[in-house]
């Protein structure tokens, strides 16, 4: 723990939304406890926290809860301000960037590519979803060029606010291409990108929590036949 500070961290091992919240407190050199949820369940603690939405991440400092992953990784970063590298940028317009982008990867990336998780490899939507991964990622290799001034990451030298955004999903993005046989991650096509992710997995902060890919495949035929099963009641 951070001093006499009592700090949860209520999440799964595959959520890439609990991986920002883990990401960013190892950034900050932040001691918490990891408080596993059982998959398909909602803990008394969970539905406690955060009775609006009811879901995964939530953040437990000093018994008060935070929840929604930017949000926490936000909370993480003005709290322990001092500690390690900044998240965010120090300037406002270059914050509302940041701040931007993040929001762009869930709204617009993240839906496609869960589609083409939960879809049955013949499913038609699974190329039409593949077709807008890709067409984000294009435009998140523009963006890279943009923002990290030929450095390794998109908040420069250091992992910063969209490198967490977008790297929770580095190890779905690949999962999806194993389980659909598709292309998303193509090294001609996205030649930054493909360097950006191979920094971000090796990265201190980063490395212990990428979970392995064919586990990640595992995890997406169960949620996947959770899915067509309840579709058939």
């Amino acid at each position: 723990m951070a001093g006499d500070q009592e700090l949860k961290l209520l999440g799964l091992w595959g959520s890439p939304f609990v991986m920002r919240a883990r990401i960013a407190l190892n950034l900050k050199g932040v001691g918490y406890e990891f408080l596993e949820e059982v998959l398909g369940t909602k803990s008394e603690l969970l539905l406690k926290s955060n009775p609006v939405y009811k879901k995964i991440p939530v953040l437990i400092h000093n018994g008060k809860p935070i929840c929604e992953s930017m949000i926490i990784v936000q909370y993480i970063d003005e709290v322990w301000a001092t500690a390690g590298p900044s998240i965010l940028p120090s300037d406002p317009y270059d914050r509302a960037i940041a701040r931007f982008w993040a929001v762009y990867i869930d709204d617009k990336l993240f839906p496609s590519l869960r589609k083409i998780v939960l879809a049955n490899a013949d499913d038609e939507e699974t190329a039409e979803a593949a077709d807008q991964v890709i067409a984000g990622l294009q435009l998140l290799e523009e963006a890279f060029e943009k923002f990290s001034k030929g450095k390794d990451f998109f908040g420069g030298e250091s992992v910063g606010c969209i490198d967490i955004a977008l790297g929770c999903y580095v190890g779905w993005i690949k999962a999806a291409e194993k389980m659909a046989g598709v292309k998303l991650l193509d090294k001609e096509k996205l030649p930054l990108l493909m360097g950006w992710a191979e920094r971000f997995c090796s990265a201190d902060a980063v490395k212990e929590l990428m979970p392995e890919v064919d586990k990640l495949v595992e995890l997406g035929k169960v949620l996947r036949a959770r899915l067509n099963a309840a579709a058939t009641k």
